[in-house]
């Protein structure tokens, strides 16, 4: 016992510099957005305009466009991801072959180390056009009347390029988790569904309801890991201030107008805050999004 005592005050103070680091961002982040919540208050969260002056009286940044563009494309990408991710975890570990599990595996792997700039790429120079020509003109064509499919696709880049790219490069991350949670489920309680007289669907479906927490881990990862994204997206979204039901529709997101603004925001008075005010926004977008991850967990917990 004196020995655990003595390890956890060792430990302790390595926790304590994580969330000092955790603490200490957020407030060089509502620091450094101060000028700009003094000068314009929430309207910067509220509204869509990006005007750039080198007269800082004439200067008004509103970043409601970038806001919507990253919670849409994000969701997209978890809507995409998520069926994969199940999918791909529940056919390598039950149905496919012994040779090609392992390969399988190491290649999302592969696929989750790339770089970012690679699927970028790929996705303005391959998936862009075949999502135009194959997906979004056809469904203009016959169903423009349908608000999401109401955007004419003039150039292809868009908030489903983006959603799609993202979804593609978040899945190997939900599945790593989803299938190593699926894999350790003792092989007792499988034999024991079995036994039961379930069949191989029903199976699957009740195991998958026992490794519900590691499925909203997945969620929370790909959430995460697609809004913060940045180069990929900044590729194929269109990079236009735009706020529209469509997902054929250009838009921005968070990261994308941080990448592509900051290089010249010394320029101007206020543009440094508004960047930083909207990076403090998708800080507490990812914040509360995770809150209520562990919220669902906790209370997924206790009902078992």
């Amino acid at each position: 016992m004196v020995r655990m005592d003595k390890f956890k005050a060792f430990l302790a103070p390595f926790c304590g510099l994580v969330f000092g680091l955790f603490i200490l961002m957020l407030i060089v982040y509502f620091a450094s957005s101060l000028p700009i919540f003094e000068r314009e208050g929430l309207a910067i969260y509220t509204t869509n305009v990006w005007k750039a002056s080198e007269n800082p009286k004439n200067e008004f940044y509103g970043v409601l466009a970038a806001i919507y563009g990253s919670v849409y494309t994000s969701v997209l990408a978890v809507l995409i991801a998520l069926p994969l991710s199940i999918s791909f975890a529940v056919f390598v570990i039950d149905y496919a072959p012994k040779r090609l599990k392992e390969p399988l595996m190491v290649a999302t792997d592969i696929m989750a180390g790339l770089p970012t700039i690679i699927y970028g790429i790929w996705g303005a120079f391959v998936l862009v056009p075949i999502l135009k020509k194959y997906v979004m003109m056809p469904l203009y064509e016959h169903f423009s009347f349908i608000p999401l499919f109401s955007f004419k696709p003039s150039t292809g880049y868009s908030y489903l390029s983006a959603g799609v790219l993202l979804g593609i490069m978040v899945t190997p991350f939900a599945s790593a988790i989803i299938r190593e949670a699926y894999r350790s489920i003792p092989y007792i309680y499988r034999e024991g569904v079995y036994a039961l007289g379930a069949t191989r669907y029903e199976a699957t479906k009740i195991l998958l309801g026992y490794i519900k927490p590691a499925i909203v881990a997945g969620i929370l990862l790909a959430f995460g890991r697609a809004i913060g994204e940045t180069v990929a997206v900044s590729l194929v979204v269109g990079n236009v201030f735009n706020i529209h039901p469509s997902l054929f529709a250009p838009g921005y997101t968070i990261s994308s107008l941080i990448a592509n603004q900051f290089g010249n925001a010394y320029i101007y008075g206020y543009m440094v805050p508004a960047l930083f005010a909207a990076g403090l926004s998708l800080f507490i977008i990812g914040l509360a999004v995770n809150l209520a991850g562990l919220m669902y967990l906790r209370r997924f917990k206790h009902a078992r």
